[in-house]
């Protein structure tokens, strides 16, 4: 464990609690993408099979199982408690694109040709992505609140503190994973240009708004 790391798991779960917060205190999940939640669901649920047969920390197993419960919970409210806001009209990416060559990247390039190596490489190389029908559903509806601007920069904030958590432990352990620190700039690279309109707008009060 090092500052990086911590500080970016901690980005991470303010993100999730930004987004399950503003869908129980607004009563409503307009402007979130299910699509999105539901793709999140399915890399912790593909990552975390270990849970059932390792065991590393407390902190570890914990984090996990946040992970995992809050996702389902998020994809329940979107699809079940607050269905009637959910404005599927806008959320229309096709997410089989993702998917489908996501599966195919991960049973041809991993670190181990086993089942739960295979499982674990796929979800990397989901989380890359899954995020891409959130961003589509922003730009189609051009705009999105200050909270959803919120949860959207501090889950892009956990990952590019992850890189950083990387450098680190190639320099001080000597530890080097390709597999997840392409995924994780590739994942990076996609907030990137939202980075710049949280910086530049929603920072000084304004909402994100796309121009026509």
């Amino acid at each position: 464990m090092n500052i990086f790391r911590l500080v970016g798991d901690m980005s991470h779960l303010l993100a999730i609690i930004i987004l399950l917060m503003k869908m129980w205190k607004s009563r409503s999940v307009a402007g979130i993408s299910g699509k999105s939640q539901i793709l999140f669901a399915i890399v912790f649920t593909t990552r975390y099979l270990d849970l059932f047969t390792s065991f590393v920390s407390i902190y570890n197993t914990s984090m996990k199982v946040f992970f995992i419960g809050t996702s389902y919970v998020t994809v329940y409210f979107i699809y079940q408690h607050f269905k009637p806001t959910y404005d599927s009209n806008h959320d229309t990416f096709r997410v089989e694109f993702l998917i489908v060559p996501v599966g195919g990247l991960a049973f041809l390039v991993n670190h181990e040709f086993s089942l739960l190596e295979i499982l674990w490489t796929f979800s990397i190389y989901l989380e890359s992505v899954a995020i891409l029908p959130q961003l589509f559903m922003v730009s189609k509806t051009g705009e999105a609140e200050s909270i959803t601007s919120h949860y959207l920069f501090a889950l892009g904030s956990y990952r590019a503190l992850y890189l950083l958590n990387w450098i680190y432990r190639y320099y001080f352990e000597g530890f080097f994973d390709l597999i997840a620190v392409v995924a994780g700039c590739v994942q990076t690279i996609l907030y990137c240009d939202f980075f710049y309109l949280y910086i530049t707008k929603v920072l000084r009060g304004r909402s994100i708004r796309l121009p026509p």
